[in-house]
């Protein structure tokens, strides 16, 4: 099974315009993130793709691989889709540009996922970390999910889900974490689905699939790590790198 890893990188970002090459620590967050990818040792080949000059050369000038989007895309799916169509692979992990704290172990758990799934009833993995603080819950920043008994993604909101009617029933409440891994053909397939209205209307990807009737195992781990998603996400990860 030939794995390799993309890593979908715009410059522009509503949020927090061009956050990938704030500087990480001596160096921008792309490069932390793509030298993080390459440190787990699990894939044939690791790639940025982007629709960004600064961003290629940053990743080319500093010894790695990087692949120029060919047109615009709406979502990291299609981006990685388009460069990986003629890439001789099995499984495509897409690893956010702003996750530079990706690492080994996390990574691990979702590969697991495709080599105990003989029948391949699996389409995409992806990881999903507890979160108890209240602040967290309600932040539309944060994208929570809820799964049913065999981990299987139901449903993926920036509200709180499931909405705390009654605190005291014991309700685990779970972050997704940007981290995915495809069949190389479900991701394929993503890209010739139209989106439908709920995955336009949460702005989160992933629920296409779902609409789409894809199944997608989420995996638990306990590493929350910091996704980049704002300034105070940089002070944040500046205070954990030391």
């Amino acid at each position: 099974m030939k794995i390799i890893s993309m890593i979908p990188a715009r410059y522009s970002a509503s949020r927090f315009p061009g956050k990938l090459m704030q500087n990480l620590a001596g160096k921008s967050v792309i490069l932390r993130t793509y030298e993080a990818t390459v440190a787990t040792g699990l894939f044939s080949e690791v790639y940025v793709v982007t629709d960004s000059d600064i961003i290629f050369n940053e990743i080319v000038d500093n010894g790695g691989k990087a692949i120029m989007s060919k047109k615009e895309h709406h979502s990291g799916s299609d981006r990685i889709a388009e460069a990986v169509a003629d890439v001789d692979c099995d499984i495509v992990v897409n690893v956010q540009g702003d996750e530079p704290f990706t690492e080994r172990e996390s990574l691990c758990k979702v590969l697991e996922v495709f080599k105990d799934d003989v029948d391949e009833k699996i389409d995409l993995a992806s990881l999903m970390v507890e979160i108890t603080d209240w602040d967290e819950i309600n932040n539309p920043n944060t994208v929570k999910v809820i799964v049913d008994q065999d981990n299987f993604a139901l449903y993926f909101s920036r509200s709180p889900i499931p909405f705390p009617r009654d605190k005291n029933v014991g309700a685990r409440y779970f972050k997704h974490k940007g981290i995915y891994a495809f069949r190389k053909q479900a991701l394929l397939d993503f890209t010739v689905l139209p989106m439908q209205y709920i995955e336009a209307t949460e702005k989160i990807e992933c629920i296409r699939y779902l609409e789409y009737g894809k199944r997608i195992k989420m995996v638990e781990t306990e590493i929350q790590g910091v996704e980049i998603d704002t300034p105070e996400d940089l002070e944040k990860a500046k205070q954990l790198w030391k």
